[in-house]
């Protein structure tokens, strides 16, 4: 059977060997020192930094993008970690263009704003190279808190925690640490096995433990957490998959697009990971569109993302949108799936077009079939396993403040959390807020 790009069905090596490293090399290279220097000189160092203000770490950017303009690399790097200690993968996968860039006055006056991002990536990843630690622990407090779910807001708040002094035992349910960082985010966004560096570099401040394989409501119960640890904080994330709830759901080659992508993320030998020729993806979030690219990039001949509301109301941002369509992703917008069709394999999806009114969405009577040989659900993840007695907001755990829960004693943050955006920088912020809040209830 030939490996073209037309052979049908859900097949490997559709490219040949080289391609993939090519394919799937880093989406945006880093700046050298030189394009750095000169990227920091169009900064205005505003007085009051819009672009500060916009960030949800509240990072100092004047002043870390003057420190680059100055030189001083490092320095400008223990800026950024001081307010986001993931600050090197933020640089990579944070949604600049609708945060701090899209603050920038440069943005407002010509339509091109400072390159806060790459400035940022520049930074972290020239001190991280030198393996360095640049904060120390404070003296041991003699406190034990527990930090369960290795994603973004549980590093974070584990760090903070370990620096003010605190032992600090890491619990998660995967085999590496890192979560949606490790195995949630598209492959080109995060080259070379940065997640996993960058925990290793964080985990250097010491004073934490990691225990792998250990989940919440499985091997994990609250109650004894309690007992052994003088404070908990829960940064589980979002591990339950939304269903279609859609006639023929059941077929094979329909999969949810995170099982995908922590897939691919965790591969080996991208040329020996499936993809189908015709690929539908059904949502309009970022894990839609890192599916849905992916899946070109894996040689996959025609990739469609479909999702129910106007495209304007997609919660992937017109940059990752644009990036799409640049790689041939085809996005269709006001349509919803009523029945996948195929005897024992998905064949084709067939969509109604939506319309909304005062009664919300509604589906019309015009309908249209798209070909697929593989379906992505990436319709959104819902809470699972939350404890017995812990409040919730919607599908979420109800925090008030710096990630309070019902509970006495337990914090959450991060995407399991309510009032979040789901983005990996507000997890950082979150994490980072209510390890501070803990150290200040340990300590009275």
């Amino acid at each position: 059977m030939s490996n073209t790009p037309l052979t049908p069905g859900v097949v490997p090596g559709r490219l040949p060997a080289g391609a993939y490293a090519d394919n799937f090399a880093d989406m945006e290279p880093p700046l050298d020192a030189h394009e750095a220097r000169v990227a920091a000189d169009r900064c205005y160092f505003c007085h009051d930094a819009p672009c500060t203000v916009a960030c949800p770490t509240t990072i100092d950017v004047p002043l870390f993008i003057r420190q680059i303009a100055t030189g001083t690399p490092e320095a400008a790097a223990k800026t950024i970690l001081s307010q986001n200690i993931l600050g090197g993968m933020c640089a990579r996968v944070c949604p600049t263009e609708q945060l701090c860039e899209e603050a920038c006055v440069r943005e407002a006056a010509e339509g091109k704003p400072v390159e806060i991002g790459r400035l940022q990536r520049y930074a972290t990843d020239v001190l991280m190279a030198h393996g360095a630690q640049p904060f120390t622990r404070a003296a041991a407090t003699g406190k034990k808190v527990a930090v369960v779910g290795a994603g973004p807001a549980g590093l974070s708040a584990a760090h903070r925690l370990a620096m003010l002094g605190h032992e600090v035992t890491l619990y998660d349910g995967r085999d590496k640490p890192g979560g949606l960082n490790e195995y949630g985010i598209a492959a080109y966004k995060t080259v070379d096995g940065f997640a996993q560096a960058e925990v290793d570099w964080l985990l250097k401040i010491g004073g934490i433990s990691v225990v792998h394989a250990k989940r919440l409501g499985a091997e994990l119960s609250l109650d004894a957490l309690q007992q052994e640890f003088d404070a908990v904080f829960l940064g589980i994330g979002l591990a339950g998959v939304n269903a279609l709830r859609t006639e023929g759901e059941e077929k094979s080659h329909v999969r949810d697009a995170v099982d995908f992508i922590a897939e691919l993320r965790q591969s080996g030998d991208l040329s020996k990971l499936p993809v189908g020729r015709d690929v539908v993806v059904i949502g309009g979030g970022m894990t839609a569109v890192d599916a849905a690219v992916q899946s070109k990039l894996l040689g996959a001949e025609t990739v469609t993302i479909v999702y129910r509301r106007g495209q304007e109301k997609m919660s992937a941002s017109e940059y990752e949108q644009e990036y799409a369509t640049s790689k041939g992703v085809r996005i269709i917008a006001g349509a919803a799936p009523v029945r996948l069709i195929g005897n024992g394999a998905v064949t084709a999806v067939e969509f109604a077009y939506t319309e909304e009114g005062p009664n919300g969405l509604t589906l019309t009577d015009e309908t249209f079939r798209l070909k697929a040989d593989q379906v992505f659900k990436a319709i959104g993840q819902s809470l699972e396993g939350a404890p017995e007695g812990l409040a919730l907001a919607g599908r979420k755990i109800a925090v008030t403040g710096p990630g309070r829960t019902s509970i006495a004693g337990v914090w959450a943050g991060g995407d399991c959390a309510s009032g979040g955006d789901d983005l990996t920088v507000t997890a950082v912020a979150e994490g980072r807020d209510a390890a501070m809040d803990i150290h200040t209830a340990l300590m009275g």
